[in-house]
């Protein structure tokens, strides 16, 4: 088999890092891979040295003037990647922390996993989760809340179980790094974000158990438990709201053309053909602007239109039959037209 080291790049974004990072960066040279960059995010003086460390072992070293956080600084890598390799040179990257909680032989193991989607399942959009164990006996009391928390959350807002949202551990394919340039987010939320986005576009997602690592409880982390959680959590549900407001939108110019249209404008064609003619008019009208708000505002897809269209049709019609069906038959069946009794009558006492 062809050295897919040589194909995969290593992404690793630092602040204020330790020796540690010099470890970890030339444990992964000497297993083979030599298009490793690594991001300084801002670091403090002290810690310059261990870049220049780094660079000495052939490391590729970005600098941040000032930090910007973790979502900036992976997309600095990526522009970099993807502006120094075309695609056959690095089919896809290993993104990867600095803290020492990933292990050489797991990023070599997600690297490999990368390469094997992309290389012989010809899958070029694809992302691979380095996935922890949160129920071993060493993950903090704290982290574990917050994963099991953050996880329930993801699936009941996007429809999909992500064991780890959080790792930093990722495979990504060359395709689609290109495709999370453009995803919105700056720090820790950022690799929410690409979760989001890789489930709502069908990335293929496939998640490699690593070993879980914390060492000193995770003390050394740059993650603020309120303010970075807080954006997470915004992220998550800010997608879920976004739809409901559009879905709502619809529904308001849905209901409303529909009582225009029977009431006014097709009131003389009959009962049935109004309730039926109103009914698909309205949501021919309606429904064009659900697609394009949700395509374009929401969702922000980057599939084919017409692929698109044609699914969304499909669904929308069979709607709109079986609503002109209950509609009509609310109007005949429970609503029957005749002669209006009141509902009690008394005796009429005639007069003497």
């Amino acid at each position: 088999m062809e050295n897919y080291k040589e194909h995969i790049a290593i992404l690793i974004p630092a602040l204020n890092p330790d020796e540690k990072l010099v470890s970890y960066a030339k444990a992964l040279n000497g297993r083979g891979f030599c298009n490793i960059v690594l991001i300084d995010d801002g670091s403090r003086e002290d810690a310059k040295k261990y870049f220049v460390e780094a660079q000495e072992c052939g490391c590729i070293i970005l600098t941040h003037a000032v930090n910007q956080g973790k979502g900036r600084a992976l997309k600095t890598g990526f522009n970099y990647i993807l502006n120094t390799f075309c695609e056959t040179d690095v089919v896809g990257v290993v993104t990867a922390d600095s803290d020492g909680q990933h292990s050489p032989a797991d990023t070599e193991n997600v690297a490999k996993a990368l390469w094997e989607k992309i290389y012989h399942d010809e899958e070029s959009n694809c992302l691979i989760l380095g996935t922890r164990d949160f129920d071993e006996e060493n993950v903090p009391f704290k982290s574990k809340f917050g994963n099991k928390i953050t996880t329930t959350l993801f699936a009941l807002m996007h429809g999909r179980k992500i064991q780890d949202t959080q790792t930093g551990l990722r495979g990504i394919s060359y395709s689609y790094m290109k495709r999370c340039l453009n995803l919105a987010g700056e720090k820790f939320e950022y690799e929410i974000g690409m979760l989001i986005d890789s489930v709502r576009e069908g990335v293929f997602i496939e998640k490699l158990y690593i070993e879980t690592i914390y060492i000193n409880d995770n003390r050394e982390t740059h993650f603020d438990a309120v303010r970075d959680s807080f954006r997470i959590y915004k992220v998550m549900f800010s997608m879920f709201i976004y739809y409901m407001l559009s879905s709502v939108t619809s529904f308001i110019i849905d209901i409303g053309l529909y009582d225009f249209l029977s009431k006014i404008v097709l009131k003389n064609l009959g009962l049935t053909r109004s309730v039926i003619f109103s009914s698909l008019l309205a949501r021919l009208i309606s429904s064009q602007f659900n697609f394009w708000l949700n395509r374009n505002g929401v969702f922000k897809s980057a599939n084919s239109v017409k692929q698109s269209v044609v699914r969304y049709y499909i669904l929308c019609i069979l709607q709109i039959c079986c609503s002109a069906f209950l509609v009509v038959a609310d109007s005949h069946v429970l609503r029957p037209s005749g002669p209006h009794f009141p509902a009690s009558q008394g005796h009429i006492k005639r007069p003497a």
